[in-house]
């Protein structure tokens, strides 16, 4: 059983370089590492700025007046705690969180997602002339600066590009190799041999998987983008690969042919890409995001890369995407057993 899956994943990866599938593995990692290097600036366009302030924490009536006053600068949220405001902050419900300072009677500490930001530099200099118009010269308000998520856009949009990396392999490259298959009986005359539909089946999701980590590995290596956990980086990675893959392959299942492959591949991809994408800028698609599998998974690679999230915390989301990588499974094994359109 073993060197029959060992034999038909070397097939498939030898059947990935003929037909320049690995090429595209390697050219998609580097295009997105160009384009980012590109588009690595700060927006130019001002917006009105959303602070948030800890209820419970006492504000001398001088600040807070200022800021109240500065109603077309400022609007101010009030939040609960310091953590809601922190996952508020992450949301981007808030562009700022402003906390007392331990050490400062009338100090404050900026909490902002990235320091490098445009929206960082308007807040301190809206501070520094609230301050002047209040106080003249006085002690700064701002006394420290602290960033929720560190690096410039390259870091920031990774886990955007992995779930474009992954998602195109499984849905776009694995369906069409099923129903290639498919279409040239080349599955059927397997079928015939010695060799079961579970071999097979485990071999096309294995091929799946190198390609996928290897393309993901490639954008970390010419990047140079370390995670903090690696392992648990690793281990979203796999079950990730492993869950898509199966779910490439459940789709190849389905059709006839390679053309109605790609065309359900891209059918499937989209809705996959975009919700989960762009679930950061818009509250409604951060609603409809969690009812498609691969937000657990784009969630969690964001948190370890951008908020030292670890597995420990991230749990639920690895055993959602092993379910519906399994459930796939189990769904692309019965449909081979009844040689569905083959």
């Amino acid at each position: 059983m073993i060197r029959h899956i060992m034999t038909l994943t070397v097939n498939d990866l030898a059947v990935s370089l003929k037909n320049k599938t690995l090429f595209l593995i390697i050219f998609i990692p580097f295009f997105v590492f160009v384009s980012l290097k590109l588009v690595d600036r700060t927006d130019g366009d001002f917006k009105m700025m959303n602070i948030g302030m800890v209820k419970t924490q006492s504000v001398e009536p001088v600040v807070l007046n200022a800021l109240e006053s500065a109603d077309t600068i400022f609007n101010i949220h009030r939040v609960s705690h310091e953590e809601e405001g922190r996952r508020w902050l992450k949301e981007k419900k808030i562009d700022g969180l402003l906390l007392q300072s331990e050490n400062e009677h009338m100090g404050f500490v900026l909490v902002v997602l990235k320091k490098e930001s445009l929206v960082c530099l308007s807040m301190v200099e809206s501070f520094a002339a609230l301050q002047k118009a209040a106080e003249g010269r006085g002690t700064n308000w701002l006394v420290d600066i602290q960033a929720v998520q560190e690096g410039g856009i390259q870091k920031q949009t990774l886990p955007t590009w992995i779930l474009m990396l992954v998602l195109l392999v499984s849905f776009i490259i694995m369906p069409a190799q099923v129903a290639e298959e498919k279409e040239k009986n080349i599955l059927v005359a397997l079928l015939q041999t010695p060799m079961r539909e579970i071999e097979w089946l485990v071999a096309k999701i294995m091929s799946g998987m190198i390609l996928i980590v290897s393309s993901v590995v490639f954008l970390h290596l010419i990047g140079q983008f370390r995670p903090g956990h690696a392992l648990s980086y690793m281990a979203f990675l796999l079950v990730g690969s492993f869950c898509f893959s199966s779910y490439g392959v459940f789709l190849g299942f389905l059709c006839r042919n390679q053309a109605s492959a790609r065309t359900l591949g891209v059918i499937f991809y989209l809705p996959h890409l975009l919700p989960s994408a762009l679930s950061d800028f818009s509250h409604k698609l951060t609603a409809i995001a969690p009812f498609v599998p691969s937000y657990p998974f784009y969630e969690s690679i964001k948190a370890i890369l951008l908020d030292d999230g670890s597995l420990s915390t991230l749990y639920p989301a690895w055993f959602n995407l092993l379910f519906v990588g399994l459930l796939t499974l189990f769904f692309a094994y019965r449909l081979m057993q009844r040689r569905w359109l083959m």
